[in-house]
């Protein structure tokens, strides 16, 4: 039987990792002025694409630590760090500027932002990377959970579609300010799952008690 815990955790791990509320603003501005069925098929790539980055990693991630000599509680405090971070700078803004960053350098580089920047960084970055190989990780060769932590992928994958079928009309109804509030206690979460990263790493290489 699988924990309902850990699913919860996990979904919004990778919730507020890849963040589909604080991207929708910036597929509106990626797509600015196309036909509702090319920004349709840029969300549509753009997703399948990170799928198939995250499904990598997440069966083959482990595979390459070990063949460089990386444990997994050693990754999962690398990872936890990571996500920190990540969680920083949802809560200084500095992941809004970093974003909007790479947004403008696809515009000004007319390209399909499909694979830059939508893809890769903002879907499938290293932040959401790291959790795939941690959450199966975790799962240690565990089918069922194993499934359930990609289901959980496809299931935040596909928000992630949704809300960029909804990114004009979700950025006029939260507003600038609203999309700040909610990318806070998006950020103060994160930041608490990060720390558990970190503690089950150090678990895991026995610098804490099993019971911490």
């Amino acid at each position: 039987m699988i924990d309902p815990a850990l699913i919860i955790a996990a979904f919004a791990t990778l919730f507020v990792v890849i963040d589909p509320i604080g991207m929708a603003p910036i597929f509106v501005a990626l797509t600015q002025g196309m036909a509702p069925a090319q920004r349709r098929a840029i969300a549509l790539r753009a997703c399948l694409i990170a799928i198939a980055i995250l499904l990598l990693f997440g069966f083959a991630g482990e595979a390459l630590l070990n063949f460089i000599g990386i444990s997994m509680p050693a990754f999962r405090i690398a990872g936890g760090i990571l996500l920190f971070i990540t969680a920083l700078q949802m809560l200084f803004e500095e992941r809004s500027k970093k974003r909007e960053e790479k947004s403008d350098q696809a515009v000004e580089d007319d390209r399909d932002p499909s694979v830059f920047p939508l893809a890769i960084p903002l879907i499938a970055g290293p932040g959401s990377i790291a959790t795939m190989i941690l959450l199966v990780g975790q799962a240690d060769g565990d089918i069922a959970l194993t499934s359930a932590y990609l289901g959980v992928m496809f299931v935040v994958i596909a928000v992630v579609y949704v809300l960029f079928l909804l990114a004009g009309p979700m950025e006029r109804a939260l507003g600038k300010t609203g999309i700040v509030v909610v990318t806070r206690l998006l950020g103060m979460l994160l930041a608490a799952l990060a720390v558990q990263f970190v503690i089950d790493g150090l678990m895991g290489i026995g610098l804490l008690p099993m019971n911490a």
